[in-house]
């Protein structure tokens, strides 16, 4: 799941900087975090469900924004659906549970929801799509981020480079704009926004790297905006409306 500050609040507030996952170390990847928290605090909604919130950084964020938040997030080993604090962003606190086809919320219980670096790993995109049309209300906001582009040349390198990238797990899936849209329309989402995203590697750190981050995330989407060049980009990003 997801692992998961505009930019100058990010280095005066206190960041955790705790030994934890290099996405939170890093100043480049913060800021798009960042990024991804104004917009949905833009559209002023409700009540937001943070799909697979990982460690729970943009439940922290959107928080910070005064959005209402929910944080989930699966783990196989959990029985039964259970609170538990996301420890490196106290004192918030995310719903865990095993079961990955199903959201132990009601129907309608979200008019919006996020999926950040989630929906290309599990096992069932189908079945989790369908799930969360169900919690969210009749036409609700589902923001889809990070999904790996399948002709990124960032992954490319990263394969042959030994590195992670996505498509080395069983259940990864790669993406063009293309069958991402057919996959949320396949299950009545009208698609609302759709675009490549990044063009250069966010996930750095080091004190280089956090100075230079306002200048690497602006170069970072300068280029992504770029006709043909942005073919080759690292992510597909969606907005989507769920079925009325």
């Amino acid at each position: 799941m997801s692992r998961g500050w505009v930019a100058d609040e990010v280095f005066s507030e206190d960041v955790n900087p705790r030994g934890i996952d290099i996405n939170l170390r890093s100043g480049p990847q913060m800021r798009e975090y960042v990024a991804i928290a104004d917009r949905i605090a833009a559209d002023r909604p409700r009540r937001v469900l943070d799909w697979g919130c990982g460690w729970g950084q943009m439940t922290d964020l959107l928080s910070r924004r005064g959005v209402d938040v929910e944080a989930y997030d699966v783990n196989p080993e959990v029985a039964e659906p259970t609170r538990r604090p996301l420890e490196h962003f106290p004192p918030h606190t995310a719903l865990v549970w095993g079961d990955e086809r199903a959201l132990p919320y009601g129907d309608a219980s979200f008019d919006a929801a996020l999926s950040c670096g989630v929906l290309e790993h599990v096992v069932d995109p189908d079945a989790s799509l369908d799930e969360l049309a169900r919690v969210l209300e009749p036409g609700g906001t589902l923001y889809v981020y990070k999904l790996p582009n399948r002709h990124s040349y960032l992954e490319r390198i990263a394969k042959a480079a030994g590195l992670y990238y996505h498509g080395r797990l069983e259940n990864d899936r790669l993406y063009t704009p293309k069958l991402a849209r057919e996959l949320l329309e396949r299950h009545g989402y009208e698609v609302v926004e759709l675009r490549r995203a990044n063009m250069l590697p966010l996930s750095i750190s080091g004190r280089a790297a956090e100075r230079a981050s306002r200048r690497i995330w602006q170069l970072n989407r300068a280029l992504a905006a770029v006709p043909g060049l942005n073919a080759l980009a690292t992510n597909v990003e969606l907005v989507a409306r769920a079925p009325r």
